[in-house]
């Protein structure tokens, strides 16, 4: 199939979005707009949630335009699609089966056609500190403070490995049950049997290798990085989305696919995989158990699947599988590990301090030292249910202190330890596993291990970093008000 166009599409992206009357663009981040009798300034164009850190309560209250809870226009952008390994979107896949494309044609998932992917639209994201609130706010305009979040290609499922050419291993978004793509710790002796890995996500890969296997994609993308396993950056966008869509920052609320009497969506995404036993083990030895795919027939909506997995021999567990906006398992199942980020957990002897290191540029990714490494701030020495995230201006959502549960405040925990000696540098991991239970979340953090470090219970997903990100943001508001004001003159 060919590429999408791409100048086209982003047209296209924009074509349901509302009039704000006649926009001038003046600076980046600074619109001044008039109205045909008077001016309109659309600075207010802006949804979000307001924290109380003082609240122990998960729900949260809705700021700013009441109608874009309802629309939830970033949100609603959001698509599973096939990308090919040069960073282009050969087709959008059908917005309620994911077997299908959006013309209705069967989708090839195999990867043959490309990576399944979600495309997280570019937007902007503001954070505001007044006392004791904290006041999460979105656009797709480019408001005055509202740091630009690039558009970001985040796996629909947890990721697998083609494993076609031995030499180069390459990680992959698909639905796809041959050899060459067995998931778990590919062992091949259970083929065939109730515990096969055919179709599962990888597992047992250090964070280093899945993502030299990313890279072994190509060279598309961000500073010729753009194939990356998950990504820290797009982590923390699909958790900001989350929390303002449902205004709750327990994820593990009980679903509910009825919006309220507002029609602002409520709930959760419910348990998720996350309430397996002791049998686990005896199972398949703490390995992935959902094939990828399994939540195809919600396309890009928002939902839960059920999904039995069973051994004929008395262990039986029914899960039901979540997706967040075509997002698979975005907690629990396996964690995943994510770059972009990683810790300096220093002894008590040598400093006393967790830091938070950030970097944005994949290409400078590596686990040898903090250079190009952002440092967000100091995360706790213990773990525990996370009281507060660090938040700051780019919302990280790693805790800064401990202190609450499964039910109050970030309801997600939070795994560390501290080095007898030294400063131990550690990788983190997101989301939780298949027997965490209400541990797990979107934001529940593990910061325990190297990036060296493999185990069953550990995957991640795959992403792609667009490189044409900041001409887009450059580029599409200019093109958009340009044309509502040849249409408003």
């Amino acid at each position: 199939m060919e590429p999408r166009n791409y100048q086209r599409d982003k047209r296209n992206e924009f074509s349901n979005r509302p009039d704000l009357g006649l926009l001038k663009i003046i600076t980046m981040g600074l619109i001044i707009a008039a109205g045909n009798t008077k001016p309109a300034f659309p600075y207010d164009y802006y949804y979000g949630v307001k924290i109380n850190i003082n609240v122990a309560d998960t729900a949260l209250e809705r700021v700013g335009r009441p109608e874009l809870h309802v629309s939830l226009p970033v949100q609603s952008l959001m698509r599973r699609c096939l990308l090919n390994d040069a960073g282009q979107v050969v087709t959008y896949l059908h917005p309620t089966d994911s077997t299908k494309t959006d013309t209705g044609a069967a989708a090839d998932l195999t990867g043959a056609s490309g990576m399944v992917m979600v495309e997280i639209p570019a937007h902007y994201r503001k954070f505001e500190f007044d006392g004791h609130d904290i006041v999460a706010l979105i656009s797709e305009y480019p408001l005055p403070g509202f740091h630009h979040v690039p558009k970001i290609y985040r796996s629909a499922y947890e990721a697998t490995v083609d494993r076609t050419v031995a030499a180069t291993p390459k990680l992959a978004s698909v639905v796809n049950t041959t050899a060459a793509f067995r998931g778990g710790n590919n062992n091949a002796s259970y083929d065939g049997t109730y515990r096969t890995f055919l179709g599962l996500p990888a597992t047992s890969i250090s964070l280093t290798n899945f993502r030299n296997y990313a890279r072994n994609r190509g060279t598309a993308g961000l500073n010729g990085k753009g194939w990356n396993c998950d990504l820290y950056a797009a982590q923390l966008t699909t958790y900001w989305l989350y929390v303002i869509e449902y205004a709750n920052l327990n994820c593990q609320a009980a679903y509910n696919a009825a919006p309220d009497a507002n029609g602002y969506k409520q709930g959760g995404l419910g348990d998720g995989v996350t309430t397996w036993n002791g049998d686990w083990n005896t199972y398949n030895g703490y390995n992935s158990i959902i094939p990828c795919g399994i939540t195809n027939s919600l396309g890009n909506n928002t939902g839960i699947v059920s999904h039995t997995v069973n051994n004929g021999n008395g262990i039986t567990k029914t899960f039901n599988v979540p997706s967040y906006r075509g997002l698979e398992n975005p907690f629990g199942h396996i964690w995943s590990w994510t770059d972009g980020c990683k810790c300096a957990i220093q002894s008590d002897a040598d400093g006393g301090l967790s830091k938070f290191y950030v970097c944005d540029d994949p290409a400078k990714f590596q686990d040898n030292s903090y250079n190009d490494y952002e440092y967000r701030g100091d995360i706790p020495r213990r773990e525990g249910y996370a009281k507060f995230h660090l938040c700051g201006e780019f919302g990280d959502n790693v805790p800064r202190e401990i202190g609450g549960s499964s039910t109050t405040y970030m309801a997600d925990y939070f795994y560390t330890s501290v080095p007898t000696s030294g400063v131990a540098m550690r990788g983190v991991l997101f989301g939780g596993r298949a027997n965490s239970g209400a541990y797990a979340g979107l934001s529940s953090a593990h910061t325990h291990d190297a990036a060296s470090y493999t185990s069953t219970a550990i995957g991640s997903r795959l992403c792609f970093h667009d490189r044409r990100t900041a001409f887009y943001a450059g580029n599409t508001f200019t093109d958009l008000y340009a044309a509502i004001l040849v249409e408003k003159f």
